[in-house]
Formats: structure tokens, sequence, C-alpha cells
């Protein structure tokens, strides 16, 4: 048995494209970084925007466990699925009650329990129930398990983030923001223990506009007339974060971001 955790955790996957990006990578992700666990947040996997039942059992074939965020509730027939898969978690701070689960506990593949966290913030978007205290409720009932505990903060600003990442530290292994599809380039180890990074970033298009059809969201802030977005399948962008944790501790020894493609790409 490895003495070590090692997560992947993938951005915002968007689309088809980021569907099919993923499914292209993952075996070389899976063979450099030898991962225990992996993990995605999975909100725009189906068309760019919300999720499907078919959508998610496809990724749960490559992925451990799917967080999400505000568009899990976009295409409606996602509700009963929330409910039934353990798996697919949605923002705990949702007002009770609200179809599915807030968090999850799964094995990795050395046999040590690792719990997942989703909470979404609410700096310019939806005014739901404090993330902060939720945070604290449900860690206490989460560590009577594990104290290896992954959180998916799912929100818009910057400093939201930033302040429940020093609030969480030495309380959770990691604090992994998502949402705004751009990664930030601050990932770190707080200093008692927390492996923190603003956003991930996505997987999807990179000639896009947050990993939308270009086009489409200029003439949108051109027009602002309301308009149905699709995912851009031009170029490839794919974002994740590596992080090493000590199981008997729960504390991150490591995080490393990762980008594929982008201006790189082939």
């Amino acid at each position: 048995m490895q003495d070590k955790i090692r997560l992947l955790f993938f951005g915002d996957i968007i689309g088809r494209p980021g569907r099919k990006i993923l499914k292209e990578h993952l075996p070389y992700l899976k063979e450099r970084y030898k991962p225990s666990l992996i993990a995605a947040n999975g909100e725009n996997a189906a068309g760019g925007i919300g999720l499907t039942e078919k959508v998610g059992k496809e990724l749960l074939l490559k992925v451990h466990v799917l967080t999400s965020g505000n568009h899990i509730w976009d295409k409606k027939e996602v509700l009963d699925y929330l409910d039934r898969e353990p798996k697919l978690i949605r923002p705990a701070n949702y007002p009770s009650p609200s179809p599915g689960r807030g968090s999850c506990i799964v094995e990795d593949l050395n046999g040590y329990k690792v719990a997942f966290l989703n909470l979404q913030g609410r700096v310019f978007m939806e005014p739901i129930d404090c993330p902060f205290r939720k945070a604290d409720q449900e860690i206490d009932v989460i560590q009577k398990t594990t104290s290896t505990v992954i959180v998916d903060f799912h929100a818009e600003a910057t400093s939201e983030k930033q302040a429940l990442g020093w609030y969480l530290d030495g309380k959770v292994s990691a604090v992994l923001g998502t949402h705004t599809h751009v990664p930030t380039a601050d990932e770190k180890i707080l200093p008692q223990g927390t492996a923190y990074i603003t956003d991930i970033g996505m997987v999807g298009g990179y000639h896009s506009v947050i990993g939308i059809k270009r086009e489409q969201a200029v003439d949108r802030f051109l027009t602002s007339r309301p308009q149905r977005f699709g995912p851009s399948k031009e170029g490839y962008i794919l974002n994740a974060v590596c992080i090493e944790i000590d199981p008997q501790t729960g504390k991150s020894l490591g995080i490393e971001r990762i980008k594929m493609g982008g201006d790189r790409e082939k």
C-alpha cells in the first residue's frame, strides 16, 4: 500500500468537447501522475451547461467523484439522478430540502477513505446558505470517518475563495476553486497543511470565452440580448491539479498545477 493519497482533480468539463479531451488525455495523465483517486467538476458537461444522467454515467467510468455548482440544476432530468448517485454531489449549502447530497466519502485505490465536500459562494451568485458555517457543520460529521477532506468551492469572487481557504486551513486537506473556468497561478500549501488554488480552470475548447463559442459570447456583450450558447470545439485546454496527501494526518504535502493544450497544442 502506498503511503500517500495522490488526487487528480480536473476543472469544469465543458460539454462534449471537454469530455472528448478528458478521454483522450486521461491515459497519459494516469501514467504520468499515477493518481490513486480522480475527481472532476461536471456541472457543465452536458451541452456546455448542466448535466444529464447519461453524461454523468459516462464520466463516472473515468473519474471516481463528480462535483458541481450552480448549473447542476439547469437540466431537470438530473434531479432524480442526484438522489440516486452518491458519487455525484452538489453544493451542500443549498437550502433544505434540495435533491442529492453535498458530500460523499469514497476509498482511493489503496483503501484510504477520502471525503469530498461541495460548497458554493454567495458573492455575485445566488443568496443561499452561508458556505463557511455549512463547511463547519459538514466537516464535524465527516471527520468522524476520515481526516482527508477535499473541498470544491464553486464561487465567483476570488476574495471569497481565498477567505474560505484561510478559514479552513488545517481543517481540510484541500480547498479547490471552480466556476470561473480561468486557472489561477496561486497554488500553494497553507501554513496548517491545506492545499489551495483559487480556480483550477476548465477542460474544453481553448479558442473560446470560458469554453463557449467566442462569437456567441462577443455577440451577447455587443447586443445584451439573451441567446443559446454552445461549447467551443476549437483547440483544447485541459486544466487540473495533482495533490499529494498524508492519509494519517489529512494534511497536503504538495500541489501541482497541470496545463495541457492551449498555445502549446499540436
